[in-house]
């Protein structure tokens, strides 16, 4: 898919989950989403831990998203299952996980084309500098903002948004 492919609405994307199930974004109208690009040979991969709690914290608001990608220093080197137990094994995460993606690139999945592209989230241009950069979506799914990976998923950043 080009990444100049047009898209209107975060609720019109497919992306597939770490198990190879069809994730239907529209079925999250109501509540925050929060993505996070993530990768387990990561400085930020301990932040699992704080994402785990935020969305246990939030969950009757909101979702969070973890999407592997390797295209940052090759952290994220695993098979879907592989990182599915990673994720499971040491840091309890029961937040979605979708397939590996790219990010960024000629090959950046339709997700982070609409979170990157104002053309199509109709708030800001941005692009993804490493892992764990987290961009949180509105219940009425409009781009809020995003967060560098330095951002703690437990800031006050992200929690007055939620509040």
């Amino acid at each position: 898919m080009s990444p100049n492919y047009n898209i209107n609405s975060l609720y019109n994307i497919s992306i597939k989950s770490i198990s190879n199930e069809d994730i239907d974004l529209s079925q999250f109208k109501g509540k925050f989403i929060l993505f996070v690009n993530v990768a387990s040979k990561c400085g930020f991969t301990p932040q699992y831990k704080e994402l785990e709690q935020l969305y246990n914290t939030y969950k009757n608001k909101l979702i969070i998203i973890g999407c592997p990608c390797n295209q940052f220093g090759s952290q994220e080197p695993g098979k879907s299952q592989d990182i599915k137990t990673f994720c499971q094994v040491n840091y309890g995460v029961s937040f979605i996980i979708t397939e590996k993606i790219d990010v960024k690139g000629t090959k950046q999945h339709p997700l982070y084309n609409w979170l990157t592209k104002k053309s199509n989230n109709n708030k800001i241009n941005s692009s993804v500098k490493w892992n764990f950069q987290k961009y949180l979506v509105s219940p009425q799914g409009e781009l809020i903002d995003y967060f560098s990976s330095i951002t703690s998923p437990l800031s006050k950043k992200i929690i007055k948004q939620l509040n």
